[in-house]
């Protein structure tokens, strides 16, 4: 496969993981039988799960510069595609951010929120930095864990969508309050640059903890195969 069809690929698996995972908290989280902090886990979760089936076959459905980085590191992904991929990713991201403005806006009364990520006074539930970046840093090194993982060659064959996707949701269901769950520089950058303000400036945290931890997350792997294995 090309790497313009993998990079397009990569751009809509992106879009669909922000339009979902964000457009669930935007949209439906609060309505009076919204779908709450649960639900929007879940969301992200299927963006992750439905796109795994539906584009891994073509460029491996990172949607995560994060996840491009630590399989790099794990010695699972070229060197040389990781920068095109993160580019596709991030316009992914910054495209359904976009879309997801328009769609929210026909409502009388939207303040111009996009579930971006935040810490301190940008923290859903006013985690501090330290929490945050701590928080960030472990749940994307643990994400990375999964899917190298359960993409192994040796694991069973066509469950590491379902492992995968509800890591994911696993990881939202801890982290919302905290940070809002980013463990995706993508997801981060998309809202991020929409609405501006707070969200833009601290917008540096969820590209330095989640590249962090995913790069952790690598070399771990790595000494778990060992260097004949790899």
């Amino acid at each position: 496969m090309t790497l313009n069809k993998r990079m397009a690929a990569e751009f809509i698996g992106t879009f669909w993981l922000v339009l979902g995972g964000c457009g669930s908290a935007v949209l439906a989280a609060s309505l009076p039988a919204g779908i709450g902090l649960v639900g929007v886990a879940l969301a992200f979760g299927l963006t992750v799960l439905t796109m795994a089936y539906a584009i891994g076959h073509i460029s491996g459905c990172h949607l995560n510069p994060a996840v491009s980085l630590g399989l790099w590191v794990g010695r699972r992904f070229k060197g040389g595609d990781v920068v095109p991929y993160m580019i596709a990713q991030v316009l992914g991201a910054m495209a359904a951010a976009a879309l997801l403005y328009v769609i929210a806006s026909g409502k009388a009364g939207y303040l111009g929120g996009l579930a971006a990520n935040g810490y301190g006074e940008g923290s859903p539930a006013g985690y501090g930095l330290a929490a945050s970046l701590l928080t960030e840093v472990a749940m994307t090194f643990m994400f990375l864990l999964i899917i190298l993982g359960s993409t192994d060659t040796r694991a069973p064959k066509g469950f590491a969508p379902l492992a995968i996707g509800l890591g994911l949701t696993l990881i939202h269901l801890i982290s919302i309050p905290i940070t809002n769950t980013s463990v995706n520089p993508a997801r981060s950058t998309g809202p991020a640059i929409l609405q501006g303000g707070l969200a833009l400036h601290q917008l540096w945290l969820f590209w330095a903890a989640p590249l962090l931890g995913a790069g952790l997350a690598g070399l771990a792997y790595r000494s778990f195969r060992g260097a004949q294995e790899d």
